[in-house]
């Protein structure tokens, strides 16, 4: 009787043990965590933890209460001990580790116009204009907050930034035509991922699709965004308003200090100077049903690269400070080559003048501006994961 009480208690505990722990395990950036297809396990896990832990409890209680009354003290003393660590690990992986409570929304969102912002015109930023209406949400700070909710030219909007994967995204903040709140669970290949209120499905940062829950498979609508430098922000758009640090959080946001420059200390965040490596940084396009990536280290070298995907023609260009990138799509009419001297388009039909961020300077269009295509920063590691028959230009 002893011999079977005591394997129920040991199997249980253990149990009960790998319950907490996997449950968060499999959603956290734990080593070994990300590199499998396991957010079906963790989902499971997730949403029956009440009743995985009573059915464990039920096996677990009836041999505790057995050792603890008829035990030798030394097993008294024991059994006391896992059942407080039991008590840690449960506070650790309920209240410390779980995302949304390591990572809070802004309590003041505050915005200030450039006459009055602060912010290093160096900095990052994901731009987002709407209907006359342009805002900059500095990366350094939302990349902390994973997501800011804020409202852009009348439009809810959903900024999100997942610094291990390197890349922003803003979406529309609207399930089946209802407004839908979002809060960050964890991730899924090193990607950000939420969940709603409603239906509690969980939704990837990158791609915006619910990979689980009852709307597996639905997308959120991206709204168009840009990644640059700030001051080069400004300049397209002089009345842009610009987010403004949290001082409630400014430790956290100085624990991402050298993230734009790819010099934060930290494997999951730090740069990969080399082309193609886990941690490189590459431009990624998606258009026309087909995907590309664009090798920073090439870029930087080159200034311009011009390329199609599928039939669709694409002007990348960098600009000379190493922090602001563009993708066009020219029109057919033009024929643009690089003066590396000058730093400027030439288009040889007009002879008009292009800056590398899509404005005509000089010549008869001057004044006119190229048709943006939506781009990625990112990290190699996550556009290849999230696209995954995606191109590399140059290989």
């Amino acid at each position: 009787m002893k011999f079977k009480s005591g394997w129920l208690l040991t199997i249980g505990l253990l149990l009960l043990f790998a319950l907490e722990i996997l449950r968060v395990y499999f959603i956290m950036p734990f080593p070994g965590s990300q590199q499998s297809d396991t957010i079906g396990i963790a989902y499971f896990l997730d949403k029956n933890i009440i009743w995985l832990r009573i059915l464990v409890l039920l096996i677990v209680l009836p041999p505790l209460w057995h050792f603890i009354r008829k035990g030798r003290p030394w097993l008294k003393i024991l059994l006391t001990v896992i059942v407080l660590f039991y008590g840690l690990i449960f506070y650790m992986f309920n209240f410390r580790f779980l995302a949304d409570k390591m990572f809070y929304q802004p309590r003041e969102k505050l915005f200030a116009g450039a006459a009055a912002d602060t912010t290093n015109k160096n900095k990052l930023i994901i731009g987002v204009a709407l209907k006359g209406e342009a805002r900059a949400y500095p990366v350094e700070v939302i990349g902390y907050h994973h997501q800011v909710k804020d409202t852009v030219g009348g439009e809810p909007v959903m900024v999100t930034y997942c610094t291990v994967c390197r890349t922003g995204r803003v979406y529309s903040p609207f399930v089946d035509g209802k407004y839908e709140q979002f809060r960050l669970v964890g991730m899924d290949h090193f990607n950000a991922m939420f969940e709603d209120l409603t239906t509690k499905s969980w939704w990837q940062q990158a791609t915006g699709v619910a990979i689980t829950g009852k709307l597996k498979g639905t997308r959120l609508a991206e709204i168009p965004s840009a990644q640059m430098r700030l001051g080069d922000w400004q300049a397209l758009h002089p009345n842009s308003l610009t987010l403004q640090p949290d001082t409630n959080f400014k430790r956290r946001y100085d624990s991402l200090r050298g993230y734009d420059e790819g010099t934060i200390d930290g494997s999951l965040e730090h740069r990969d100077s080399g082309s193609w490596k886990f941690k490189s940084w590459v431009i990624g396009v998606s258009l026309n049903g087909g995907s590309k990536a664009y090798d920073w280290n090439d870029l930087v070298k080159n200034r311009v690269i011009m390329d199609t995907i599928g039939q669709a023609h694409l002007l990348v260009t960098l600009a000379p400070n190493d922090k602001s990138f563009y993708v066009f799509h020219p029109a057919d009419s033009l024929d643009l080559h690089y003066d590396p001297a000058t730093r400027l388009l030439t288009d040889t039909r007009s002879h008009s003048l292009w800056a590398l961020n899509g404005e005509s300077t000089d010549g008869p269009q001057k004044g006119q501006r190229l048709m943006t295509v939506q781009a990625y920063q990112e990290f190699w590691h996550s556009w290849r994961t999230f696209h995954p028959a995606t191109g590399q230009y140059g290989r």
